[in-house]
């Protein structure tokens, strides 16, 4: 008995080390080896934090003590120096099958947390995140093939087919000229689903129709900002730009999944948003022109709630050109949209500016007369007092009517002057901060002299078409984009949630640009701008207790391989970005002072340039 006893021990202790053999092997290929030569699908899943990755890619201890230690060291800037071995040497990446992943529209998080939306309000495609033990802390791989971008202007009509593997479009749109499949290159012939013969004709026959000079939109620098409501690939938008008008173009990651990814990959302004529960990120009174061309929205659902959502938007007097079957067709169902829209927009005192064949043009008021004229109980009612029309950060939609400030009715309009003059000219709305003239010119020349400097540091690496896709990570007044009025680039200008507003300077002074929580991840696709400027962006989320490491990562899944990251920080937060280059797979081009610091004398400049690297079983850099 003791010899078939001792017989069973063995085979239970081989039978132990086989597992733990399997176990280790699993860890080994799961994590992959300190210099990051392993990645797959399980590095991708839910609930891995940096922080809880182990020590083959912190290159330390794996006792308790020094698990403590690495967790304290990854959410502090302030490291002493020699603790080099607490920081990162490589990251996972992710699978291949989420190059195009977008955190914070993850279809799949929303099933595997089964959040109970409304899809007919659209709620599955606004913003719903992944809590920090839910993220994805791996970096995103660039699709199998990938090449750098097509240089702008030539991007505007064509791009390289491997960079947006998807030619769904192109063939679902095959009659109405969106886009067309040659070789390589998918080619954007200028069309939509309105405009099958070209946006530059259709644009034209826009001016034309409300007798604008030389049937050019912009109605000589009075129309600037244009917001495009389900844009599809922004062509719309795209050849607006030659008129020096600058397009915010909207959709969801709808059916037409990738619209938003191919307008920012031809180098033309857009962003993912859907018109559902909340309000849009953008401030009221922003735009000049909102624009529907065949965006099958329903503008009559709750009480015409989008529709006033895009009231809240458009500037004084500013119009809402709409091309869709219910402004021409005579089936029974579309003339009864046709009459209860009429009746709707009538009772919020727009009135047709003109109507020829598919297309009506309405106007809003320059003044609140015409609220104030109306029978009392009248629907859609004027919003509560105290309700800030400015206040968009996860704010739901309301159905009423935003009246105009003071200052609008005083100026009977928005008050502001022409394009190019309104980019340096102080904005009526500036008196909203205190904010006097004086401050807004000396903020304006600083950022000129900041900027001119960058582009010294940037100098011997680009090009003029170098870059095209800008954001300003904390864009305050605008100033940084102002700047840069000389270069082909465009700007997305991104003003924090719980900051002072100032996003609605930025809009009056002819730009554009949302709001945001950079403790979230950017409502965008992985490899979309070229360019990221992080002005004390890491300083401000480290008072919010939030993760520098994420932040971090978010970076890279924006910025496209090869791309600039610019980060003008305290010494000490630039020295903890340092210690990541290597595992980001990022290069540190230039490091200065921070000349004319406002915020610390200790600020420097760190200029980085995102290498490219190739996926497929090992990490590899490419020249």
């Amino acid at each position: 008995m003791r010899g078939r006893a001792d017989g069973v021990k063995k085979k239970q202790l081989v039978t132990s080390l086989c597992v733990v053999g399997v176990f280790l092997v699993f860890l080994f290929v799961y994590y992959g080896s300190s210099s990051g030569s392993g990645h797959g699908a399980s590095a991708m899943e839910y609930g891995r934090t940096l922080r809880k990755l182990g020590s083959s890619y912190l290159g330390g201890d794996d006792d308790a003590e020094l698990s403590g230690k690495q967790d304290e060291s990854l959410t502090r800037f302030g490291q002493e120096e020699g603790d080099d071995n607490f920081f990162p040497k490589s990251f996972p990446v992710c699978d291949d099958r989420h190059s195009e992943l977008i955190p914070c529209l993850d279809r799949n998080l929303i099933y595997q947390m089964r959040l109970k939306l409304d899809l007919s309000l659209m709620e599955h495609y606004e913003r719903h995140c992944p809590q920090p033990e839910r993220r994805y802390n791996c970096l995103i791989p660039p699709p199998p093939g990938y090449k750098v971008p097509i240089k702008w202007p030539k991007s505007r009509d064509e791009v390289w087919k491997a960079n947006i593997p998807h030619t769904h479009l192109a063939h679902e749109k095959s009659d109405q000229n969106w886009m067309v499949v040659k070789g390589e290159k998918i080619v954007f012939p200028g069309g939509g689903t309105h405009f099958h013969y070209g946006a530059d004709k259709y644009i034209a026959s826009l001016a034309n129709m409300l007798n604008f000079t030389n049937n050019n939109l912009n109605n000589e620098g009075r129309i600037r900002t244009v917001l495009d409501v389900g844009c599809g690939v922004a062509s719309f938008g795209a050849y607006l730009l030659s008129s020096d008008i600058i397009t915010m173009s909207l959709a969801p990651n709808d059916v037409h999944q990738n619209q938003i990814q191919f307008a920012l990959e031809r180098g033309i302004p857009a962003y993912l948003g859907v018109l559902g529960t909340k309000r849009l990120p953008y401030p009221s009174r922003s735009f000049e022109l909102a624009h529907c061309s065949r965006c099958r929205i329903d503008w009559l659902q709750r009480d015409g709630i989008l529709l006033l959502e895009l009231d809240r938007v458009l500037r004084p007097g500013g119009y809402f050109a709409y091309s869709s079957p219910e402004a021409y067709a005579q089936d029974e169902e579309d003339l009864r949209i046709w009459r209860e829209m009429s009746a709707l927009v009538e009772r919020m005192c727009w009135k047709i500016a003109v109507k020829r064949n598919q297309t009506v043009i309405w106007v809003k008021p320059l003044t609140n007369d015409c609220y104030m004229e109306r029978e009392p109980g009248t629907q859609p009612p004027l919003c509560r007092t105290d309700d800030d029309p400015d206040a968009v950060w996860g704010v739901p939609m309301e159905a009423c009517i935003t009246p105009y400030s003071q200052q609008n009715q005083r100026d009977r309009g928005s008050g502001l002057v022409p394009w190019p003059a309104r980019l340096t000219a102080p904005p009526p709305r500036l008196g909203d901060f205190d904010y006097s003239s004086d401050k807004f010119e000396k903020d304006t020349e600083i950022w000129q002299g900041r900027v001119e400097s960058y582009w010294n540091l940037l100098g011997p690496k680009i090009k003029p078409d170098t870059l095209r896709n800008v954001m300003d990570m904390k864009a305050n007044l605008g100033s940084f984009a102002a700047a840069l009025r000389k270069k082909d680039v465009w700007v997305m200008n991104v003003v924090p949630e719980d900051g002072p507003n100032t996003l609605k300077i930025i809009y009056d002074r002819g730009l554009i640009g949302t709001v945001h929580d950079w403790c979230e991840a950017f409502s965008t696709y992985p490899r979309t701008y070229d360019l990221l400027h992080a002005w004390t962006v890491f300083s401000d989320i480290e008072k919010k207790g939030c993760g520098a490491e994420d932040l971090l990562i978010e970076m890279d899944r924006i910025v496209r391989p090869t791309g600039y990251i610019i980060v003008r920080d305290k010494r000490r937060v630039v020295e903890f970005i340092k210690k990541y280059l290597v595992a980001l797979h990022w290069e540190s081009v230039a490091l200065g002072d921070a000349e004319d610091s406002e915020v610390d004398d200790d600020e420097k400049v760190l200029v980085i340039q995102k290498k490219m690297w190739l996926s497929g079983g090992s990490l590899k850099d490419s020249i």
